[in-house]
């Protein structure tokens, strides 16, 4: 993930970088991020995040995340797709009972009595689950006190702009200038 600060303060803005990076990789969200602008000043105050994501967050099911394939009486699944993991094993738990979902290896799974097509259609994820939790990734890394917050959203761009204060338009025009800056469309 590439990260560019633009910091009212030099040691400030690389304690940022460095902070944002972390948080976002302990959530497991750094995977899903190409490149991320912060804009920090503290003394307006007002905080630019602005992320392009590799992709726009969409709808996935099991078979999009795992080779799924009928083995004996029910059906094997090799989870390709790391971070979906604990909701593919949640999921299972929940249609089939955990008595009858064997875990292999972390990512190895024997399902009793299941059917292929019915599991490969399972919904993991939605766009707009994995699309909250980035935001909310992002409000975890601003600071403390934000009242105001405004995302833009837009395909594979998402700028949050927020701010102690009121909410100015000005700095709402600042941050659609950072989003477009980004990539994505003034019209957000």
């Amino acid at each position: 993930m590439d990260i560019e600060v633009v910091a009212e303060d030099g040691f400030g803005g690389d304690a940022y970088s460095r902070l944002f990076e972390e948080i976002m990789s302990d959530l497991n969200k750094a995977v899903l991020i190409e490149r991320a602008k912060l804009v920090l000043m503290p003394a307006r105050p007002l905080f630019i995040f602005s992320l392009v994501l590799k992709s726009e967050p969409s709808r996935k099911t099991i078979a999009d995340v795992a080779n799924v394939r009928v083995e004996g009486p029910g059906v094997h699944l090799t989870i390709t797709q790391e971070r979906y993991a604990p909701q593919i094993l949640s999921l299972l738990w929940k249609r089939y009972g955990r008595s009858k979902v064997v875990q292999q290896t972390r990512f190895d799974l024997d399902v009793e009595e299941a059917k292929e097509s019915e599991m490969s259609e399972m919904v993991v994820t939605s766009g707009e689950e994995d699309m909250r939790e980035m935001i909310g990734a992002v409000w975890r890394t601003m600071p403390e006190g934000i009242k105001n917050r405004r995302v833009l959203l837009d395909g594979n761009v998402l700028t949050v702009v927020a701010t102690e204060e009121l909410m100015e338009p000005d700095m709402l025009a600042q941050g659609r200038d950072v989003h477009v800056s980004m990539g994505g469309s003034a019209d957000v």
